[in-house]
């Protein structure tokens, strides 16, 4: 067992300068959206929108009953993809998740239940990338990160758990040949707590490593 954590430590070590540089790449993007103006962001999420709305149209997708037009639903939805914090940290995470029941509320169900799952996978990226950036500043050591990487990667369950009430910002559906609704769903939730849900879930399981390592943490992260 030992030997296999050295062995998962060291490959988070190595492939820490590659995500790094990444991740710089996807801060740089961001940083430039965050600068464009307000306007010039609408501009551009509707055009996005537009374009994802025909998109949909073509396969069959329809609003919910009692939703938004479909296009209105993915124009919220780009302009709070594209909104940041002073961290370069989305200020709203967005999930996906797509079911087919044999009536529309269970299929409903089960897509949030999905996209919940997604959005634990979108906050595990967002955490992983603050860690290498605080490595960068050298507020935490490598091996000390790839510690906290590791259980970050292995918490998506808990994570998922962890997630309290999300936003649905777009709710779709078609009708499929044997009478079946396909649902997609993509919801919302706010960083602070996606962070909180995160903090959760890594402190659960470093606790038994160790006070030092949690304090650390705290300090570089601003837990």
């Amino acid at each position: 067992m030992k030997k296999t954590f050295l062995i998962l430590s060291a490959l988070l070590i190595t492939a820490i300068p590659m995500m790094a540089q990444n991740n710089k790449d996807t801060w740089k993007e961001r940083k430039e959206l965050r600068k464009m103006s307000r306007d010039a962001l609408k501009e551009k999420a509707s055009k996005d929108a537009r374009k994802e709305a025909k998109a949909l149209t073509k396969e069959d997708w329809k609003a919910a009953p009692g939703a938004l037009p479909l296009e209105r639903q993915l124009d919220r939805s780009y302009m709070m993809q594209q909104e940041f914090d002073d961290d370069m940290f989305p200020k709203y995470l967005m999930g996906e998740g797509m079911s087919i029941g044999e009536n529309y509320d269970g299929a409903k169900m089960q897509a949030l239940e999905l996209a919940k799952q997604n959005l634990a996978g979108q906050i595990q990226t967002e955490i992983t990338a603050l860690v290498e950036s605080n490595v960068a500043n050298k507020q935490l050591s490598a091996d000390d990160a790839a510690t906290v990487t590791q259980t970050v990667m292995g918490a998506k369950n808990f994570i998922s758990q962890s997630i309290g009430r999300v936003i649905t910002v777009v709710e779709v559906y078609r009708t499929k040949k044997n009478g079946n609704k396909e649902v997609l769903v993509r919801v919302a939730y706010n960083s602070a707590m996606a962070k909180e849900a995160a903090k959760k879930a890594v402190r659960k399981d470093l606790e038994s490593k160790g006070d030092d390592l949690l304090n650390q943490l705290d300090k570089a992260m601003g837990w």
